[in-house]
């Protein structure tokens, strides 16, 4: 294992409706490149009486994007967006100084039987970004950079990389890639990679260094550019990754960011209420009580 430096299983947490499967942050790995979150939620069978219902909740300081491979979300936020996401579209919404949003099964599929598999992801914003206005943009799965070596194909999700760059409006210096392969490979990406670099294995399994590793792991290698491993077939894996932040991020609930006033700041607005509402909602979720592990520093 000469350059995985952690190996990272999923550990099931509970978001209401159904269980996901979190793999950041992580005790020993707050934050991979600006990634500070990662959920694998499902595969979820749901049934005609059973639906996605997160109601409205704020963020700060980061950036959500959502990528699923199976189902459909009905994503609104106080921005005025109303977007359902589908398998292989990039939602990327931008919290800044304040953002609140929903996500829902859409009512054609309320009831009906339906699955639902993907990943959600958190990408903080760089210091100078934190407090910016909030933002969203929706992509289609056919504007996102494709292509194939050694039968092996290639997406690029966000960020720059392999020197193709994704129209999702990223601000700091990231990667998020799907690598999927139905044959046996070597792989030498390391020389496309730059920063700290996580690689996620969906479906199949990978081989490094006489290991095989399998589904619902996510290894965090040491260093990015000397990222090689053998894809078996029939494997689909995601390397996420980028260059990290100068000052860590602290994170509570839906919020990050470097200070612990801002996070402090939004707890309270969403104690009272004065965060931007979403036009047709009318429940919230409610502030959790106050984590052991965030220790305010007064």
């Amino acid at each position: 294992m000469s350059n995985i430096n952690l190996i990272i299983e999923e550990r099931p947490s509970d978001i209401g409706n159904f269980l996901v499967g979190r793999l950041l942050p992580f005790k020993d790995k707050r934050t991979v490149g600006p990634f500070a979150f990662i959920d694998h939620m499902g595969p979820v069978a749901l049934k005609d009486n059973e639906n996605m219902d997160v109601g409205p909740h704020p963020h700060i300081g980061l950036s959500t994007l959502t990528y699923l491979f199976e189902g459909s979300i009905m994503h609104k936020d106080s921005l005025g967006s109303e977007v359902e996401i589908k398998p292989g579209q990039v939602n990327w919404m931008t919290a800044g100084k304040g953002i609140v949003h929903s996500e829902r099964t859409p009512d054609y599929l309320r009831h009906s039987d339906k699955s639902l598999h993907g990943l959600q992801i958190w990408v903080a914003l760089p210091k100078e970004f934190e407090q910016m206005d909030p933002s969203f943009v929706h992509v289609e799965e056919d504007q996102l950079p494709t292509w194939q070596e050694d039968s092996v194909d290639f997406k690029l999700i966000a960020g720059e990389a392999f020197g193709k760059k994704s129209p999702v409006p990223v601000y700091s210096k990231l990667y998020f890639i799907e690598i999927k392969s139905k044959t046996k490979q070597k792989l030498s990406i390391g020389k496309n990679l730059y920063g700290e670099s996580g690689l996620y294995i969906l479906e199949g399994s990978i081989e490094s260094d006489g290991n095989t590793f399998e589904p619902k792991q996510l290894l965090v290698a040491k260093e990015a550019s000397l990222c090689e491993f053998t894809i078996n077939e029939n494997s689909t894996v995601y390397i996420f990754g980028g260059e990290p932040f100068p000052e860590p991020r602290h994170i509570y609930w839906n919020f990050v960011a470097t200070s612990y006033e801002l996070i402090e700041d939004a707890k309270q607005r969403w104690l009272d209420q004065t965060f931007p509402k979403i036009e047709g909602e009318t429940g919230f979720v409610p502030l959790p009580p106050q984590n052991t592990n965030f220790k305010p520093k007064h």
